[in-house]
């Protein structure tokens, strides 16, 4: 089986995380950072917002079950993509929605998924999703207690509030791309 990777950032990586571990297709899902200078990538420098760092999530998929304009949609619906640095309380460019692209093809979907909803209206505002050209910059993982955050945290406030909304969201939206 052929295997692709997406590289997305659409507010916190937790969020990201639990929607696209159940998307059918998709293998893996690591939480990191993408984006800023290497020497920076941890959680603490992140959150301080000056690395330039996003939260991203790597997706590892077979785009024969699921292709990444699939992912797109999947990502376009769970985010606000029409936010510059922020998602919700998140606030900061670590938080920035943002296509890693990591072939000139991703590139060029995600630049016609972006004019195709502007040209809709869908979002009632112009999309902000930032789209860098491949190959993107490198991927660094999270720390392991970001891992499966969501799965090992489920009644943790931030979880209920704003992971557990999205991955509702996900669910209602796209039952035919949920993993069974």
């Amino acid at each position: 089986m052929a295997r692709d990777v997406a590289v997305l950032g659409g507010g916190c990586f937790w969020c990201l995380e639990a929607v696209f571990v159940r998307v059918r297709g998709v293998e893996s899902v690591r939480s990191g950072y993408c984006g800023g200078d290497p020497a920076s990538a941890n959680y603490r420098d992140v959150c301080s917002g000056r690395t330039r760092h996003a939260e991203v999530v790597e997706i590892e998929f077979d785009p024969s079950t699921v292709p990444f304009s699939v992912l797109l949609d999947v990502f376009f619906t769970i985010h606000d993509p029409t936010t510059r640095d922020r998602q919700g309380a998140d606030v900061g460019p670590q938080y920035r929605s943002v296509v890693f692209a990591r072939t000139a093809e991703q590139a060029e979907i995600a630049r016609t998924a972006v004019a195709d909803r502007d040209a809709a209206g869908t979002f009632g505002a112009p999309i902000v999703t930032e789209i860098v050209d491949a190959p993107g910059p490198e991927f660094h993982a999270a720390e392991a207690y970001h891992r499966d955050y969501f799965a090992l945290n489920p009644m943790q406030p931030y979880c209920r509030a704003v992971v557990d909304p999205k991955v509702r969201k996900f669910l209602t939206t796209f039952p035919d791309r949920v993993a069974r």
